[in-house]
């Protein structure tokens, strides 16, 4: 990948914000706050848990649409798509070259039937999923409003390389990132995309650059089952998943790099009197080392056979018959890659020159995000807030507050065309 300097970075941001088509890109933003928070405040109100995004992803193909991006559609893992084609608007879209894609994520940490009234009261939203990521989506579509609707580009303002808008689905919990990850495996932008811009909750001081690796098993232990008395013997599962799990807990953790081990759910068994039949348990697993990742994989598998092969052979002694052995399964439920971005590369040095053009300081973090695929796949990609302020993220007391949002608009208004204008040299 070719290294852009920080002069030539600079240079190319400071020529883009002195075009009067971007001065009139930066006029939309500010005149329309209005219109973002109200497009913010509509979606919150629709419920997007996920894998059950469908409802809002129809809202925002509607809104694709209405602002006047082409190729609007919905792909099969319910991901929505828009393009501000290479051209002026209104004209063909190239379908070979390279592409800069700009998402956030639809998909929320609420189920279906959590109730979504949201409260604006000013400059602050009150709602689960104020923040996360509403405030990425309603960023998203500024950026796109802002494009589309200024007077000097309806005057003609071309791009030098498609711009992709999408909206996907799978980023939170057991979504496994399966919206952008269908983009970069099965979609039709495979292999094209040159760069990509991910907008992820609130905030204009910090950017994720370094992904965290995760990956996420399901444990199942199963067995007859019975009466808690006139068949004791028979081997528990949930006294073999406790003591699998026990085990697992004492796996020694390094500080460098920084790996975690989490216990996160438990359960089985339908009364306080019966052996239950079955027992299971979601653990996840994280470190910004693969190599710490597959250490503890092959710890928990460790974990789970020996305390199997313990309480059968404790059944055995007890005199119970071969049919009471208990069986086990570890699944896989999650598999996020870690990877970090190079500190030449082109997205982060014209991040840099952005910042130095609008006088903000970017502070680099480690994150798990939908980045973390391209960053895998060495498409150079970061994930960034929209701006504003948010808290209390992942509850019903969520927050946003819009205030200095415009100037974290421009930040990624001007990011994104830099990475255009590379795409288009490379």
């Amino acid at each position: 990948m070719p290294v852009l300097s920080s002069a030539s970075a600079f240079s190319r941001v400071t020529a883009l914000a002195a075009q009067r088509p971007i001065h009139s890109a930066f006029a939309w933003l500010h005149a329309n706050p209005k219109t973002i928070m109200d497009w913010q405040v509509e979606l919150v109100a629709i419920p997007a848990p996920t894998h059950g995004e469908q409802a809002r992803a129809g809202w925002l193909a509607e809104r694709f649409t209405q602002i006047g991006l082409s190729g609007v559609e919905i792909d099969t893992a319910g991901n929505v798509l828009g393009i501000l084609p290479a051209v002026r608007r209104g004209g063909p879209a190239d379908s070979t070259g390279p592409v800069v894609l700009l998402s956030a994520h639809i998909d929320t940490v609420f189920p279906a039937d959590t109730p979504l009234r949201p409260i604006l009261n000013g400059d602050r939203l009150e709602a689960p999923g104020a923040s996360d990521n509403a405030a990425g989506v309603a960023g998203m579509l500024a950026i796109a409003g802002a494009l589309l609707h200024a007077d000097a580009l309806n005057a003609g303002f071309d791009l030098p390389v498609p711009l992709v808008f999408l909206g996907n689905v799978g980023e939170e919990g057991e979504g496994d990132l399966r919206g952008v990850r269908h983009i970069y495996e099965h979609g039709a932008l495979a292999g094209r995309i040159a760069a990509h811009i991910v907008l992820d909750g609130p905030g204009a001081d910090a950017a994720v650059t370094q992904a965290l690796g995760s990956r996420r098993y399901q444990v199942a232990i199963t067995g007859p089952g019975g009466h808690s008395f006139t068949d004791a013997g028979i081997p528990n599962p949930i006294a073999a998943l406790a003591s699998a799990l026990a085990a697992l807990a004492e796996t020694p953790l390094p500080d460098e790099p920084r790996t975690t081990l989490n216990l996160g759910t438990i359960r089985g068994g339908i009364s306080v009197n019966s052996i239950p039949e079955s027992a299971q348990a979601n653990i996840d697993l994280r470190s910004t080392d693969p190599d710490q990742l597959l250490r503890l994989e092959v710890a928990l598998h460790r974990a789970v056979e020996d305390a199997v092969d313990h309480w059968n052979e404790k059944s055995k002694a007890a005199g119970a018959g071969l049919r009471s052995r208990l069986s086990f399964a570890v699944s896989k439920i999650g598999d996020r890659p870690a990877a970090q971005l190079p500190d030449d590369s082109p997205l982060l040095s014209s991040l840099r020159a952005v910042d130095r053009h609008l006088g903000l300081r970017t502070d680099l973090r480690l994150g798990s995000t939908d980045a973390n695929i391209p960053l895998a796949l060495g498409v150079p990609a970061l994930s960034m807030g929209a701006g504003g302020d948010g808290g209390d993220a992942h509850t019903l007391r969520e927050w946003y507050s819009s205030k200095d949002r415009e100037l974290a608009l421009k930040r990624v208004l001007l990011l994104t065309l830099a990475m255009l204008e590379w795409a288009a040299d490379q």
